[in-house]
């Protein structure tokens, strides 16, 4: 990041949702099975045992991060130095179970 007092000192720190997270299941769940979506387009594994929360949080939910970073380099807030892949990702809702 860049610091700048143009921006606040903040930067977006993700790509952002494309639906809501009601709909997400009906959207993709004729799509993808939650079996399909224990592994990402990129090859990472997902762990989540939440079939609704596996909607939730699938890649095909979220607006590209490609959009951001470029949008984010072109207004000269960051130098992009890296691109990184996930392996694991573990999805929980956070509650805690008896």
């Amino acid at each position: 990041p860049v610091v700048s007092e143009e921006s606040l000192f903040s930067l977006a720190h993700g790509a952002g949702r494309k639906w809501m997270r009601t709909e997400c299941k009906d959207r993709l769940s004729a799509k993808f099975t939650p079996r399909q979506l224990c592994r990402t387009g990129m090859g990472s594994r997902v762990i989540c045992r939440d079939r609704q929360l596996i909607y939730e949080e699938a890649p095909q939910a979220y607006k590209s991060i490609d959009s951001v970073v470029d949008c984010l380099a072109d207004a000269g807030l960051i130098t992009p130095v890296a691109c990184l892949r996930p392996v694991l990702t573990l999805k929980t809702s956070g509650e805690k179970s008896a």
